[in-house]
């Protein structure tokens, strides 16, 4: 802990916008839709490189998830641009309708998602986007935790055939993958400490804070395993439920509401292969409010510090 080496910070929005860029110039089928928000998302960086395959819908973000299932089904590769709450909720039925039901091979690049909006507030901090999405039957549901997964996530979701949600934030969070060994693998989580005392599985920005959680439970003797799950649906049965074998309680950390989130998803998979006691830390079944993105994270304790003390209690 004595290191105070700068931790490099990106914000995921970015990577999306430089991921689509570099897939752009080896893939021609890959077609950017956004909803007049290509600035705030990062595809304006698409559509500088490649004006004609960059489609503004405007403000009308059901409509533009209909041409990028219309697009879909001739062949080529639409990335449907919003806010989460736009992409997932006020477009739901369409995502459902349009392109969940006819299983089109369309991608939704969501960014804004959670609390670290920050001064836009609660009517644009979704916290129940990945419930909505987990709920559409064939959906995949990606949410990265820094610039190193969120390019892979991009890259991955391209190469899959069938509807892919991806989630991205407009906070910069640390960079905490950039190692040579690091390979994102879809459905698949990634262990990045060991510990015997208590699992602790997040998702998103909430990976490095948990890291950093872990690191402050180790100076009170406490071990925690952290695991990255990037890829909430198909969620990694098979370490969930190792890694409950193995420490016999869980803690489950999202950026979300713990309804229906990465927390329901885990709880649903233990309480039916290996009932475990599980602890989950998020969005607490209220609406996020308006104020610096930081300043939110430590309010409702979605800060390592927070996540700490929150363990220590339940413990």
């Amino acid at each position: 802990m004595a290191e105070t080496k700068e931790v490099k910070k990106i914000a995921t929005r970015e990577s999306y916008g430089h991921a689509l860029v570099e897939l752009g110039k080896e893939h021609e089928d890959l077609v950017v839709l956004d909803a007049d928000l290509a600035a705030a998302t990062k595809t304006a960086m698409f559509k500088r490189e490649f004006p004609e395959r960059h489609v503004d819908c405007g403000i009308a973000e059901c409509n533009m998830i209909g041409i990028a299932a219309g697009i879909a089904a001739t062949g080529r590769v639409p990335f449907a641009s919003s806010f989460a709450m736009f992409a997932a909720g006020r477009a739901f039925e369409q995502v459902r309708n349009s392109v969940g039901y006819p299983h089109l091979n369309v991608k939704i690049g969501a960014t804004h998602a959670g609390i670290s909006v920050g001064e836009d507030g609660a009517t644009h901090q979704c916290n129940e986007d990945i419930a909505l999405m987990r709920t559409i039957p064939g959906m995949v549901v990606i949410n990265p935790s820094d610039d190193v997964e969120a390019r892979a996530a991009v890259r991955a979701a391209y190469e899959y055939q069938g509807p892919v949600y991806l989630r991205f934030g407009r906070l910069a969070v640390p960079v905490i993958n950039d190692r040579p060994d690091y390979r994102f693998e879809l459905g698949k989580g990634i262990v990045l400490r060991e510990g015997k005392d208590l699992t602790i599985f997040a998702t998103g920005l909430e990976v490095s804070e948990s890291l950093a959680a872990a690191e402050l439970l180790a100076a009170d003797g406490i071990q925690a395993k952290v695991v990255n799950i990037h890829t909430i649906k198909p969620l990694d049965e098979e370490l969930v439920v190792a890694a409950a074998k193995e420490t016999g309680k869980v803690v489950t950390v999202e950026e979300h509401s713990v309804i229906g989130g990465l927390g329901s998803a885990i709880c649903d998979v233990l309480c039916e292969k290996c009932p475990t006691p599980v602890k989950k830390l998020g969005v607490q079944d209220v609406f996020g409010e308006s104020g610096p993105a930081v300043k939110l994270l430590e309010k409702y304790r979605l800060d390592a510090k927070g996540i700490y003390q929150d363990i220590k209690a339940w413990l």
